[in-house]
């Protein structure tokens, strides 16, 4: 019978339009599977790891499909679902299908290309042709072949090896090729035992009697048997560590004894991430409140598939969550509780980890690419995981029986991803993950985003609310303080306000502890000239450089540039350099003098870098050994501390006067999320709030945390310029390294969609920040009504923005779509 040709898409992890088709050679018509890593080539060498989309009997019309060259999977690593997720986010986002490949594969699931250099024939002896560098590489190749490209550089003691590799590939000495190469590697423990020949108590002995002169060796025997006494099985394993540990002995004693037969050892495949087990003897008891809105939302999802619960800073919204996971597990279902960024999982993960034990998972940026892989891989293969904790790459993971999605702080900008693509919207995209699922959403909020709320007061989303404080908690009192004032009169100190400071004395004096407030890091946003204003900038942005008191360097947050404040103005010569505005660091430091016997901490992103520093600052804070955390946004964000009695915001100017139609909303979030966090439990909380707009409206409405004012005006405001959620947004960015070409071309760009979409059309105009990484950039917007053809408002800004981009003019021009900005 005659052998069928198959043949199958494959997706690439980079930005081309679509899959390509390979053909599958026979051999491996039984292995192929829609989901599996395949290996294929692109080009005339270059090989790449793909996902198989599809598998088909029609060959390609416009290319001769080549041969696949390997699978590297007995079971598919990507599920069904998630290749139709991944395509339904391709064409909302306006991205290839392999940048949400890239964007969607734990690091260790794409495997690396290797560069491998062989010699092409190790009798060659024409010496002469060769350079004394060439001579030393091919001699070590005749004895080792083949050696991998950063070898090169150690074997010749050259730093750029590129020109020498060139030169032997044209003489036609060596020959290149590229070896994929597989990055997970499951973690292994290895294990001891005496060895099974020794298990007769006379062969034993005799074994010992011939250690007797070796005290180590016999140490880490007799370390073996103490540990097996008294147990059942006397031929049980023992963890190789702990082994060491208890005999005081190296690896290298233990390997001795394996060689000479007295040990024998095994290795297990073990979890990274440890296990947790469920506190048993807690109960868990909702108060009437959260009963009613545990009850409502039951009801409203009988009728709508998202809901958003508008609870009040601490009314006890994650205790509603628990009880609805609770409900999906006994139902075998999973959940997923998304969160804006890591900094808010310490808290919740431990809370979850006791009521619910090992089930729980964690999945962020901070975990290691093995890491992530493992926790991908027991998603896959159902075991162990059924709610899953994360940031908003999560989504990504394979769900199998996604019961819930709960996407807390859902107003939160930490969820659309602005750079690489997809740029894609973390919460909206989860309700259409859920919806593939035929799971339930759960949106959680105290200041929901309009948009989520305009949803829910039109009747798309059901809405249950919470609006008092759980127990016996109070709303925090407010202290709004007129900085004009203060600083006339010279009665603030550095930044702080005089009533900011007596507050803070009180609320120490009575054991509680402060947070601070100020979006900003570094020590000075500026560091400035005073003779002719010259502010030192970044050589690669459009932005001044922020000061670093404890690294001493002046930093840009865009691209990471760094360089010595200089002692001396490098325009004009003058020595009359100042530090103007101030961020955390500096917070830090003038806080010191005035509370010099207290405990002063920051948490912003300089502090919390390595893995583990983010949750040991919430940890010390929350055992009281920390009287005062300075923070930037995430101090706002979902924390639960009982003993704050006083939250400070520096600075409400700077967030009420950002150049964004969402700067009103975005500033009573902020506020309102820091007010928050003071007096949560017992301890009557207050807010001192620092300003020059005292009168501000936005300001009075977060002192009356009325949300339901704040969100009649914006929804007024933007009804009449026509932003969302009543117009749809689409921008488009326009980067070429030459600020003349950026301009040039963004307006060509802008004639051709105006062909398109007319008025809807807005700008090209320079941001703010006009060039960023060497990018000059241009922004163009298209602003559509809500009940438009969006799908075909995309296909059409695609198809022209590809017709651009193919035209050799603009080959070093780039744009970028950002559907949905924020």
């Amino acid at each position: 019978m005659e052998r069928k040709t198959y043949f199958v898409d494959v997706i690439l992890p980079i930005a081309i339009p679509k899959a390509l088709t390979y053909r599958v050679p026979g051999v491996l018509n039984e292995q192929v599977g829609v989901g599996k890593r395949a290996v294929v080539q692109l080009g005339n060498r270059k090989l790449y790891t793909g996902i198989i989309q599809t598998i088909h009997e029609t060959s390609p019309s416009n290319y001769e499909a080549k041969y696949l060259e390997a699978l590297l999977d007995d079971h598919p690593v990507v599920n069904d679902q998630q290749l139709e997720f991944w395509a339904w986010m391709s064409k909302y986002y306006c991205c290839s299908i392999g940048e949400v490949m890239t964007a969607a594969l734990p690091s260790s699931l794409k495997l690396s290309s290797e560069t491998k250099i062989t010699i092409r024939d190790k009798s060659f002896a024409h010496w002469d042709i060769l350079s004394p560098n060439e001579i030393t590489l091919v001699e070590h190749l005749k004895v080792k072949s083949p050696i991998e490209l950063d070898e090169v550089s150690i074997i010749t003691q050259i730093k750029t090896v590129q020109p020498l590799i060139n030169s032997l590939l044209k003489k036609g000495v060596i020959a290149v090729d590229e070896e994929l190469r597989d990055r997970y590697q499951a973690k292994q423990v290895e294990y001891i035992r005496i060895h099974a020949s020794l298990h007769d108590h006379k062969d034993l002995e005799l074994a010992l009697n011939q250690l007797a002169k070796s005290k180590k060796k016999l140490s880490a025997v007799m370390a073996y048997l103490q540990f097996v006494r008294g147990r059942h099985d006397s031929g049980e394993w023992m963890d190789k560590k702990t082994l060491q540990q208890n005999a005081s002995v190296t690896g290298t004693i233990v390997q001795q004894l394996l060689d000479k037969n007295i040990f024998e050892n095994r290795f297990y495949e073990v979890d990274r991430i440890p296990t947790a087990e469920a506190t048993q003897d807690v109960t868990y008891t909702l108060n009437s409140m959260q009963e009613q809105a545990l009850g409502q939302i039951k009801r409203l999802f009988t009728e709508k598939d998202i809901v958003l619960l508008h609870g009040v800073t601490s009314s006890g919204k994650t205790e509603v969550y628990n009880a609805l996971i609770e409900d999906q597990l006994q139902q075998g279902k999973q959940v997923l509780f998304l969160l804006p960024e890591i900094a808010l999982t310490m808290q919740l993960i431990l809370r979850l980890q006791r009521r619910f034990g090992d089930v729980v998972g964690v999945y962020h940026s901070k975990f290691n690419p093995q890491e992530r892989t493992e926790v991908w891989h027991r998603l896959n293969e159902n075991v162990r995981y059924s709610v899953i904790l994360g940031a908003r790459s999560t989504i990504f993971l394979p769900f199998n029986n996604l019961g819930l999605v709960i996407v807390d702080e859902e107003h939160e900008v930490s969820f659309k991803q602005s750079e690489p693509a997809p740029r894609y919207h973390a919460r909206d995209a989860a309700l259409i993950l859920a919806k593939q699922h035929g799971a339930k959403v759960l949106l959680g909020s105290a200041t929901p985003s309009v948009e989520s709320y305009w949803h829910a007061s039109s009747g798309q989303y059901g809405l249950v609310e919470m609006l008092h404080r759980f127990g016996n908690a109070t709303k925090p009192s407010f202290h709004v303080v007129d900085m004009k004032e203060e600083q006339a009169n010279k009665r603030s100190v550095a930044q702080f306000s005089s009533i900011l400071i007596s507050q803070m004395r009180k609320a120490l004096e009575g054991g509680h502890q402060i947070i601070l407030f100020q979006n900003r890091r570094g020590y000075a946003p500026r560091w400035q000239c005073e003779t002719c204003g010259e502010n030192p900038k970044c050589q690669n942005c459009d932005i001044a450089l922020t000061y670093h008191k404890n690294k001493y360097v002046l930093s840009c947050h865009y691209c990471g540039y760094h360089t010595p404040p200089p002692p001396i103005c490098p325009s004009c010569g003058s020595g009359a350099l100042r530090m103007i505005g101030f961020g955390t660091e500096k917070i830090e430091d003038d806080l010191l003098p005035i509370f010099p016997d207290k405990n002063i901490q920051r948490l912003d992103l300089d502090s919390t870098r390595t893995k583990n520093a983010y949750s040991k600052i919430i940890r010390d804070f929350e055992n009281g050994e920390i009287d005062i955390l300075v923070g930037t946004q995430m101090v706002s964000k979902g924390l639960d501390f009982k003993n704050v009695a006083l939250a400070g915001i520096l600075d409400a100017d700077r967030m009420l006067n950002a150049p964004d139609f969402r700067s009103f909303e975005r500033a009573f979030q902020m506020m309102t999320q820091v007010a928050g966090r003071a007096g949560r439990g017992q301890t009557e909380g207050k807010v001192v709030l620092q300003t020059k707009q005292p009168d501000h409206w936005v300001i009075q409405q977060v002192i009356d945390n009325n949300y339901k004012a704040l969100y009649a005006a914006e929804a007024q405001e933007r009804s009449q310029f026509k932003y969302p959620p009543f117009y749809r947004l689409i921008n488009v960015v326009v980067k070429n390294h030459d600020r003349n070409l950026t301009e040039e071309h963004a307006h060509e760009l802008a004639f051709r969609l105006r062909n398109h979409f007319g008025e809807m059309v807005l700008g090209p105009e320079f941001p703010s920040v006009e060039k960023l990484r060497n990018w000059f950039q241009m922004n163009l917007y298209i602003k559509f009504p809500r009940n438009y053809n969006a799908a075909k408002v995309k296909h059409t800004l695609v198809e022209c923005i590809q017709q651009f981009n193919g035209e050799s003019r603009h080959k070093k021009t780039r744009v970028a779509i950002n559907v949905d900005p924020v």
